[in-house]
Order: structure tokens, then sequence, then C-alpha cells
């Protein structure tokens, strides 16, 4: 059944004020284009109210986690906060938290439509090792496009210091390991994400450029997921150390810890 848009729009805001992210009655009706055009609105409403459209994600972009998801093709969604490397969330703070361990890319000049990946690489200004935190709002394997339409899952991005992107540095290369509460739990590499992470940027720009949007200088992306999705759970502390790039870390309070975490950046 086809689904009018700008009611579907109005539907979803008025959910989000309530605190209900997917609206039942849109089951099983979305599709993924439907999904992005109600995600970019809803997300022009919160910039719109104060919060700040500051980058972008690609997600779904290692075999591992698109089999975790029953998935297999990328998606975008927006990035509205990030937090610094060590910064520990509040116990409660979160809805059923999780992490990928990414690169984040912050740009030094604009990208839109195709490009090539010799464009991409001289538009990248730094890297930062990172963690998307995710909330699981809904059933990312069942009713995928209502988590796209409810801005992918993305919560936050913990980001450690900035390197620049040395010439040497060939990122589908580069090698992370990743430990929770002091145990190594993933191992990977850069190849991983799309063959290499520069080339989730080239998809990205084509595939915003599709709904009139293009990646803008200073904007962050988040490449996607070296290794599986983990949980996040109260009294975690994760770390990952990506060669060449740098560490990341982040926590989440003890549930007998007081609650809130540190400042968003």
């Amino acid at each position: 059944m086809t689904i009018n848009l700008a009611t579907a729009i109005d539907d979803f805001w008025a959910a989000r004020r309530r605190g209900e992210f997917f609206p039942p009655a849109y089951f099983d009706r979305l599709t993924m284009d439907e999904a992005y055009r109600i995600q970019l609105a809803l997300i022009d409403r919160r910039v719109a109210a104060g919060e700040r459209h500051i980058g972008w994600k690609v997600g779904l972009t290692a075999k591992a986690i698109q089999e975790q998801f029953n998935y297999h093709q990328p998606l975008f969604a927006c990035i509205l906060e990030t937090r610094p490397s060590g910064h520990a969330f509040g116990a409660t703070e979160l809805i059923d938290p999780g992490f990928e361990t990414e690169l984040c890319v912050r740009l030094g000049r604009g990208l839109e439509g195709k490009v090539t990946l010799e464009q991409v690489r001289a538009a990248v200004d730094v890297i930062h090792p990172s963690f998307e935190i995710i909330e699981t709002r809904g059933d990312p394997v069942h009713q995928m496009e209502l988590v796209v339409a409810d801005n992918g899952q993305q919560r936050s991005v913990v980001i450690g210091a900035a390197v620049p992107l040395a010439p040497h540095v060939d990122l589908a290369q580069v090698g992370v390991r990743v430990a929770l509460n002091g145990r190594e739990v993933a191992t990977g590499v850069g190849s991983a994400v799309l063959g290499n992470p520069l080339n989730s940027i080239q998809w990205l720009a084509g595939k915003i450029g599709e709904y009139g949007r293009s990646l803008r200088p200073g904007d962050i992306v988040m490449t996607g997921s070296f290794v599986r999705q983990f949980p996040l759970r109260p009294g975690d502390t994760a770390v990952a150390e990506f060669a060449d790039i740098g560490r990341v870390a982040v926590a989440c309070a003890s549930a007998s810890a007081a609650d809130g975490g540190g400042p968003a950046t």
C-alpha cells in the first residue's frame, strides 16, 4: 500500500515527540526510499529545533555486520553529536546501546554526487579513531526500513585525536584491535569496509546526491565498522587501537554510579 509521504513524516515526528520511535501503523509498509525521505525530513526538523547536523554515517559496510543483521547493502544516516575519547555514558542514558569500531573522516572540502576515489582521498582533512554509539530502538533484522527512518540507530560518535591521512597510509590495510573490559574481543582490517573506507565515502556522496544532499567541508563521515557490533552494558569499557591512526575509548557507567556522563563536544 502506497503511503502519503507528508502524512508519514508528520506521524513519525509526532511519535518521536511522544517517545515512540516506530509508529505501529507503518510496520511492513515503507520502502527504503520512503525511509530515507522520512529520515532526512525528521533531521531537518530536529535542526530547525536547535540540533546540529554535523555529518553522516555509513552503516552495514562489513560482511560481519551485514550477516549480523541479515541486510546486505550499505545504509546512511545522520550524525548530530560527538563525544571525546574516554567519555562515560550514564548507566540509563542510552536505549539498549552498542558500539561499532570505525574510522571517522573529517572532510576539508565538499563532495557531491558521483566522485572518484582520488577526489575522495583529496577531500579528506583528518582521520579520527572512533566508536559509533548506537541505540537498538527497534528490530533491525525484520524492520530495517523503520530503523532507517529513525536515523539508522545513530545516537552518538566517540572520537579520538585527529591525525592527517599520510600519503603512505593505505586505509584498506589499517588493522584494529578491540578490547571490552580488558579482554580482546575482535580484530579487523580496513578492507572489511567495502574494500576500503574511502569506498564508503564515495558510495555516500553518490547516494545522498539522489536526495539532493552533498558532503560539505567540515562534515565528519563514519565510514563503517571493521568488526561486528557489540553491546555496551553498564560497567563496560571498550578500547580500540588502530594501527597508524590511534586509540579511542568509551565507557558506560555502572548501574550504581551517578547517571549523566560528560559534556558533548
